[in-house]
């Protein structure tokens, strides 16, 4: 069954969110960026992530372009601190200006961005005074591996943590063994970067296997649209493909209306087999 819309810390918001990286970087094509973000908002991807990093907050800004055309409350809003910042001297300061370039009060949910220096027990500790403070309203990782979950869990504040985002998709499948299982048991969610692999540029196999280009073509849908599907039928799973274009926006929000039938997920998996040992996450 295709689910539209999921819930995420209490608050529901559509099932395929958005990314952000590059976007905002280049002001002849800002405001094409700006209307693909609103087009993938006006089709029920009110999840948008971003990060201090992406365009040294270039891209934060462009998120706030795009929120000035949106109730904000309808809209949930994924920002990440760089590892080097995620400490009690700088955090506090990163987070107000990632608020400041957003024009928003508060952001949904708050993110390291990677694993750094900082201890994680310090990074946990800060991310609960912004909630306090009513500056972050949830908390959580990006690119940390099992045994970085582990020991975060080991922190006083660290079960706090919500979110791991990773790269996941259909062709890079590590984290199903041994990291989603941990985070399923913890509550945790998964939001999931390159769900697409980059349109193909991570790997080529993806848009050329002939099992993904059998049943895109017999469902007369993207292999896009395929993929983001995929990951729909992977239990706290959201995928938040990026785009610059509109109508690429509007077609990665149709794979919420896709369901795929058994046989079809039993042949996906035949050809991309989950893994069956530990695999390192894939970073980029």
């Amino acid at each position: 069954m295709a689910y539209k819309y999921i819930t995420v810390s209490g608050k529901e918001t559509g099932s395929i969110g958005q990314g952000t990286w590059y976007l905002g970087e280049n002001h002849r094509t800002f405001a094409q960026e700006c209307d693909a973000l609103c087009a993938g908002v006006n089709a029920g991807m009110t999840l948008i992530d971003t990060a201090e990093m992406y365009g040294d907050g270039k891209a934060e800004k462009l998120v706030g372009e795009v929120i000035g055309n949106f109730n904000r409350e309808n809209l949930y809003i994924v920002s990440k601190v760089y590892p080097f910042n995620a400490g009690r001297r700088n955090i506090f300061k990163s987070c107000e200006a990632s608020l400041r370039r957003m024009g928003t009060d508060y952001m949904d949910m708050y993110l390291l961005h990677w694993r750094g220096s900082v201890p994680l027990r310090e990074t946990a500790e800060c991310m609960e005074e912004l909630r306090e403070k009513r500056l972050i309203r949830h908390w959580g990782v990006s690119n940390l591996d099992t045994a970085d979950m582990l020991e975060l869990l080991k922190t006083s504040e660290g079960k706090k943590c919500e979110i791991d985002q990773v790269l996941y998709n259909l062709g890079s499948r590590g984290p199903e063994y041994d990291l989603i299982p941990l985070l399923r048991k913890q509550g945790m969610g998964i939001m999931a970067y390159s769900p697409i692999g980059q349109a193909g540029a991570l790997n080529r196999r993806l848009y050329s296997d002939d099992t993904v280009l059998s049943i895109s073509q017999n469902r007369g849908i993207t292999v896009s649209q395929l993929l983001l599907a995929y990951l729909l039928t992977k239990d706290s799973v959201m995928p938040i493909p990026r785009t610059s274009k509109s109508s690429h926006a509007v077609e990665n929000a149709g794979a919420m209306n896709i369901t795929l039938t058994e046989q079809e997920i039993s042949a996906l998996d035949r050809a991309f087999p989950a893994p069956t040992r530990k695999v390192p996450l894939d970073m980029i």
